[in-house]
């Protein structure tokens, strides 16, 4: 639970409880593909129990599930088809199609090729902290969290959310650390880095498992390559690898973290708690190490500050704010869908 994070401010003035959330969530439940449909999405109960409520509170923590499910049909295959039916035109009638009926035999062909595709699902966790005024999605995909979001504020009535920006964004403070080597207080510098030239052979130079306290590093920080991302330990509980965007990657729990517990302590409750728990702890932290938050403008609801959210949530009402600059993309095809 949690591997990946990609973290939200939700505005003060969002006020509602568990049970609106969910009625609000039972309106868009995921239901299965279609014969031809390319695509659905929608909410299923976290605990994984079928007709289980759609929102769960562990320990004053909310917790959703979000699940898509996709048609795989391979452009080959598609293409394949749509120059058969191509050619039976142009042997029935003596003539190729034109531009837009070579579109509308594309159309035909997936049509044709749906039912027979294979589906692929994934489902992504959604940790909602009303204490803290956070909004955690479970992926490191800044386009796969757009989609959620965008499901959410259309959703939820009055949900403003806002892109966590720090007053040092993490690449200047990410080369500060590993030049200096000072690692922010309660924060350990790992074994594993990535740097990019920022020139236009955008030169890449990546350390995994060796050690980063070495002139070599100090080197190329001062050839002007910049971290892209960096490996860290929290309080020695948790680990994880954060990236220029403010995305944190491959969360790891430390031992340290299940002292006291039983080895047959488990499940969906034992889960959300021990993951929350370490969290709600470590974000606020990192955000100071990063010089604390700077404003980002949720506070004030203004339809013109839409910046990271699409149409369809500005219509709603609810907005979407983040940093001047929404983050780069920077691993798109590792979220769960």
């Amino acid at each position: 639970m949690f591997k990946n994070m990609i973290v939200y401010r939700i505005a003060p003035q969002w006020q509602v409880e568990l049970t609106q959330v969910e009625e609000a969530l039972a309106k868009a439940p995921f239901i299965e593909c279609g014969a031809t449909q390319e695509k659905s999405l929608g909410w299923v109960p976290p605990r994984g129990e079928q007709h289980g409520p759609l929102a769960e509170s562990v320990g004053g923590q909310w917790i959703l599930r979000f699940m898509v499910e996709s048609k795989v049909l391979p452009g080959s295959v598609l293409a394949r088809r749509v120059k058969e039916k191509a050619e039976r035109i142009e042997q029935e009638t003596g003539r190729k199609p034109g531009k837009k009926e070579s579109k509308e035999l594309k159309d035909e062909a997936k049509l044709d090729l749906l039912p027979m595709a294979f589906t692929k699902q994934g489902s992504m966790w959604v940790w909602i902290d009303t204490a803290s005024r956070l909004l955690v999605l479970d992926t490191s995909s800044q386009g796969r969290a757009d989609e959620v979001v965008t499901l959410l504020v259309e959703s939820l009535p009055g949900l403003s959310v806002s892109l966590i920006n720090t007053q040092t964004s993490p690449q200047a403070a990410m080369s500060h650390w590993l030049k200096e080597q000072e690692p922010p207080v309660g924060f350990t510098v790992d074994r594993e880095c990535e740097l990019k030239s920022a020139t236009e052979e955008k030169a890449v130079v990546r350390y995994a498992r060796h050690p980063l306290d070495i002139e070599e590093v100090q080197a190329h920080i001062d050839a002007g390559k910049l971290p892209t991302k960096l490996a860290l330990t929290w309080d020695d509980r948790v680990s994880f690898m954060l990236t220029e965007g403010l995305q944190i990657k491959k969360v790891s729990f430390l031992d340290t973290v299940f002292e006291g517990t039983k080895a047959d302590d488990g499940g969906f409750d034992t889960d959300v708690a021990i993951a929350t728990g370490e969290l709600v702890k470590l974000i606020p932290d990192l955000i100071e190490a990063l010089g604390g938050e700077a404003e980002s403008g949720v506070a004030e609801v203004s339809a013109a500050a839409t910046v990271a959210a699409p149409s369809s949530a500005a219509r709603t009402g609810a907005v979407v704010t983040g940093p001047a600059q929404v983050p780069v993309d920077t691993d798109p095809d590792s979220a769960p869908f």
